[in-house]
């Protein structure tokens, strides 16, 4: 089975290398394919150190600052589209990982892979967010592709993440939570509201609405919302957690008696900063699509590149795209059902 690397369009393509050969001598029953600049790739340390690591050179690159839709069709040999177009025609790749542009990749994924029959829109779901439990983690969907989102998104959204959580956390039965201004039921705007009622209904473990102030608490294992909201709540964690950790830095260095205690907790101060460490859990996947895709931060390292091949790997080895399929299709029908 092929996983598909695009480095094009990242900040960090040395990085991105990096972690597709790691990747590559961890999981030798996978070929792994990096599509980029095949000058760059070849000048990589022990780049042939992996016999199961390939290269596609593809140097040009669809930017940041490019249309996403526009780029698509006019840069037919960019990384992202020559990667596209391998995930799209080979029945033995089962995944990409993409540094470039979120708005290329999840345009390109969704014009050129397809959107899964049944789903109204793909979404895209965190890889992980620490908590205030050690060893558990936040999956929130939708994180930034759809900014406005009917309530019979988010019900499907609900579906999506929590398969995906089953799969690449491991967890037998995930907590869902609906992002709202308060826990009451009756909380929130009317989309909220609407989608509350049919979130309910769902074969899910759905313990209501939640708070954003509550959300690294350990209590819920998926947050569901809009795109903007989702993307707000996970950039408003992101802020806060490197001013704290900024300002414990601070403080630790402010005197010698601060520096003299810091090396007794040195250990419990490394494994904090270790459970900060969003790297650790890859990139956020795009659900709802006929391929698995994951769009990895553009300043990913070889530790979060490494993740999201991982990722795709649970994923792929725990039928994520059929389980995804079998949910909507039960959801279609039931809504169909009561609507006759």
């Amino acid at each position: 089975m092929d996983i598909i690397v695009d480095i094009g369009g990242c900040d960090t393509p040395e990085k991105m290398i990096g972690g597709a050969l790691a990747a590559a001598k961890q999981h030798p029953d996978y070929r792994i394919v990096i599509v980029g600049d095949g000058a760059l790739i070849e000048k990589y340390p022990d780049i042939g150190g992996a016999p199961n690591l390939f290269v596609e050179n593809a140097p040009d690159v669809i930017t940041n600052d490019d249309s996403p839709t526009h780029a698509i069709r006019q840069k037919p040999n960019s990384s992202l589209v020559k990667a596209i177009d391998i995930l799209k025609n080979n029945d033995d790749a089962i995944g990409l990982v993409s540094g470039g542009s979120t708005g290329a990749v999840l345009t390109a994924a969704t014009l050129l892979i397809g959107r899964m029959k049944g789903v109204l829109r793909p979404v895209l779901a965190s890889p992980g967010m620490p908590t205030a439990v050690e060893g558990k983690a936040l999956c929130v969907a939708d994180c930034g592709a759809n900014v406005d989102s009917k309530p019979e998104f988010l019900a499907q959204f609900a579906l999506m993440a929590s398969a995906y959580v089953k799969a690449v956390f491991g967890v037998a039965n995930p907590t869902v939570g609906l992002l709202s201004v308060g826990t009451e039921n009756k909380k929130g705007d009317e989309r909220t509201k609407a989608a509350f009622e049919l979130i309910k209904n769902l074969p899910l473990n759905f313990v209501g609405n939640m708070e954003a102030r509550y959300a690294l608490t350990g209590d819920y294992d998926v947050i569901i919302s809009d795109g903007f909201a989702g993307n707000v709540l996970i950039k408003s964690i992101e802020g806060t957690a490197k001013m704290v950790m900024g300002q414990v830095k601070g403080a630790i260095k402010s005197s010698a008696r601060s520096k003299l205690g810091a090396l007794f907790m040195k250990k419990e101060l490394k494994g904090l900063k270790s459970r900060m460490d969003y790297h650790v859990y890859g990139g956020a996947a795009f659900l709802g699509v006929n391929k698995l895709v994951v769009k990895t931060h553009g300043s990913s390292n070889e530790v979060s590149t490494a993740a999201s091949i991982n990722n795709i790997i649970k994923m792929y080895e725990h039928n994520l795209i059929d389980e995804i399929n079998r949910a909507v299709t039960e959801y279609n029908t039931t809504l169909a059902a009561e609507n006759a």
